[in-house]
């Protein structure tokens, strides 16, 4: 990484059909081997079926989901003294929403079902009732926080 200058974050642009930033950026999360279409496929599948399930709007429940999966806290390890610690620090925006699609991810993915799109929907029709792995993740990684909230200030 370089030293000289950080580097600029690029605008997102919102997707095609459902005009969402966030839609997007999930896509782009999914998104392997540079398949966007293939990743498109699959998001838009899982929202197609979300609506079909509930009277929600498809993309209400996933902005719902991802504002109840994204961390406040998470811990960094830091050593001092020769012990390491793990000191809680607040989590910026843009690592939380990387966490919480990382999450949200992984987690539909261990999920049983079908096809990755029936496995996504219900991952964020859980998330967004506030419950599912996702949601575990992220209250294991708060209350890990919490627990070390005694070396707070180790932080740097």
């Amino acid at each position: 990484m370089s030293r000289r200058n950080q580097a600029t974050k690029r605008k997102l642009l919102p997707d095609a059909k459902c005009d969402s930033v966030v839609v997007s950026e999930l896509i782009n999360h999914i998104m392997k081997c540079g398949k966007k279409s293939t990743a498109e496929r699959v998001v838009y599948d899982a929202l197609a079926m979300i609506e079909q399930k509930g009277t929600k709007v498809p993309t209400d429940v996933l902005e719902q989901a991802v504002r109840n999966a994204t961390p406040q806290l998470e811990v960094k390890s830091r050593r001092i003294g020769g012990a390491n610690y793990q000191v809680p620090i607040e989590v910026r925006t843009d690592r939380g929403l990387s966490l919480t699609f990382r999450w949200l991810i992984k987690s539909a993915k261990a999920r049983p079902g079908k096809s990755m799109a029936e496995k996504l929907a219900g991952e964020l029709s859980d998330a967004a009732k506030g419950e599912g792995a996702t949601i575990k993740k992220r209250d294991d990684t708060h209350r890990m926080a919490e627990a070390n909230r005694a070396f707070a200030h180790y932080r740097w």
